[in-house]
């Protein structure tokens, strides 16, 4: 996702968000590109993987498009939870499928500049 009013001709580091939590890349927050700029950083990643792989959910959720790879998984997905007095979480509820939240886990994990390690128990 990128900041409402960026120069697209121009996109900076700052100007890309997580879809998940709304914060900025930055040297100190690494993020992963999934399809069409949909972006997940390093702390939404961990806490996706904590639930989707290694608590491994077997109740399927409905079903729900990943922003990562725009498809509509019937598997257990994750998204950032809601704050309180927040809207419940709807249909624009950006949610991130448990196949693409391994593969961007050993994605960034790959990049040792960054030093983000997959979650352990």
């Amino acid at each position: 996702m990128r900041k409402p009013g960026c120069n697209e001709d121009n996109v900076e580091m700052t100007d890309v968000l997580c879809d998940f939590c709304m914060q900025e890349w930055t040297e100190a927050r690494p993020m992963v590109e999934g399809h069409q700029g949909s972006c997940i950083c390093g702390d939404c990643l961990a806490a996706a993987y904590r639930v989707l792989v290694m608590v491994e959910s077997a109740v399927p959720e409905t079903p729900s498009k990943c922003v990562l790879c725009l498809e509509l998984r019937s598997e257990p997905s994750w998204h950032m939870p809601a704050a309180p007095g927040a809207l419940p979480i709807g249909e624009d509820t950006p949610h991130a499928c448990r196949r693409c939240v391994r593969q961007s886990a050993a994605v960034l994990q790959k990049v040792t500049e960054f030093g983000w390690r997959k979650p352990t128990a």
